[in-house]
């Protein structure tokens, strides 16, 4: 367990902000997490629960404890066991079930489905973070949400410090959005997700340019890992490497509207992407409404667009958080104005 004063966050957050907290604790087992919040006291308030920093950005030094897992691990599940448990007869189960800590990288977890014959996981390849952050965030990509394979969440009640295991409907995830986010904000510490995924690969293909990047390789029907290869190359191409350029990748989420909002804005934008979501409400990717308004490629100071994808906020070099914040909210106006919709930050701003 780590328990340091006045720490630096600076490899904490993907954006490079050189912020820090009061106090940095770090668990590696359920256990280090009972005895964390068993010695917490007022003093400790307010708490920030953090992952891999992939999400989040400081706009200056955190006045309270940031509390992280360090608890590693991948482990399969034994399928009787667990179908025993849930009170279902499953003797030739066509999925299995796989139990990760919560620091784990959640991007190894999918390299190890992939490696080893377990599937659903392969569009969310290379999504920064950690496996705790997928049960918080529901992160998502090309089509899949984490929502999709996650199956349980283990965790550590912080007011109490027992055990509380929730299913997955318990979370009410939705998208980039939990529980975890709204009402048991700071309320318990991810020990564990179990991510249950299937024996049976079956691709999904139609989100974005994934059919294209295959076709132009020639592939018509990939493997895993070839659907992985190509999804890691798309988000390459189009993503800035935060070692080399500060970001929290997509900073905001993409805006789903009423039917008829979407009508009218096709009739003014032809061509306009879109994805359906049921029959009342389609999403728009918001980074064409960015790149619409003129700012792929801009910068307000130190802080810009990504010149490949709108969707990303860069520190250009030596940003503080309130300068990509003022840069997040003068975009915010811009697409209101434009298109009268509202995007709002996915990125945890501190």
């Amino acid at each position: 367990m780590k328990d340091i004063r006045d720490y630096s966050l600076l490899a904490h957050n993907t954006f490079g902000i050189d912020a820090k907290c009061k106090r940095f604790l770090e668990y590696s087992s359920v256990e280090e997490a009972q005895q964390i919040v068993a010695g917490l006291t007022a003093a400790d308030q307010p708490l920030l629960i953090l992952g891999g920093g992939s999400n989040l950005l400081l706009t200056g030094d955190y006045e309270g404890t940031v509390i992280h897992s360090a608890i590693k691990g991948i482990e399969v599940l034994d399928n009787e066991t667990q179908a025993a448990a849930e009170g279902e007869n499953l003797k030739n189960p066509d999925f299995v079930f796989l139990n990760c800590g919560s620091g784990e990288v959640f991007d190894d977890v999918v390299a190890y489905a992939v490696e080893h014959g377990y599937h659903g996981a392969e569009n969310l390849s290379i999504i920064p973070g950690e496996v705790g952050a997928s049960a918080v965030q529901n992160i998502g990509a090309y089509g899949v949400e984490a929502k999709d394979i996650i199956y349980k969440v283990e965790t550590v009640e912080i007011a109490t410090g027992k055990l509380v295991v929730f299913d997955n409907q318990d979370c009410q995830y939705s998208y980039r959005q939990s529980r975890f986010k709204h009402e048991w904000k700071d309320r318990y510490l991810v020990t564990h997700v179990i991510y249950r995924l299937s024996k049976h690969f079956v691709p999904d293909l139609d989100y974005g340019n994934i059919r294209t990047s295959l076709a132009a390789k020639g592939i018509e029907n990939p493997t895993a890992q070839q659907l992985r290869d190509v999804i890691i190359e798309i988000r390459n191409a189009k993503l800035p490497d935060p070692k080399v350029q500060g970001n929290a990748g997509s900073f905001f989420m993409n805006p789903i509207v009423e039917k008829a909002k979407y009508e009218e804005l096709a009739a003014q934008y032809p061509g306009m992407p879109h994805y359906t979501i049921d029959a009342g409400h389609e999403k728009i990717p918001a980074g064409w409404m960015i790149d619409q308004c003129g700012w792929k490629g801009k910068s307000l100071g130190r802080a810009g667009v990504h010149d490949k994808q709108a969707l990303v906020l860069v520190n250009r070099g030596g940003a503080t958080g309130q300068e990509i914040v003022n840069l997040c909210e003068t975009i915010r106006k811009d697409v209101k104005l434009k298109f009268g919709i509202d995007i709002h930050p996915e990125v945890n701003v501190k």
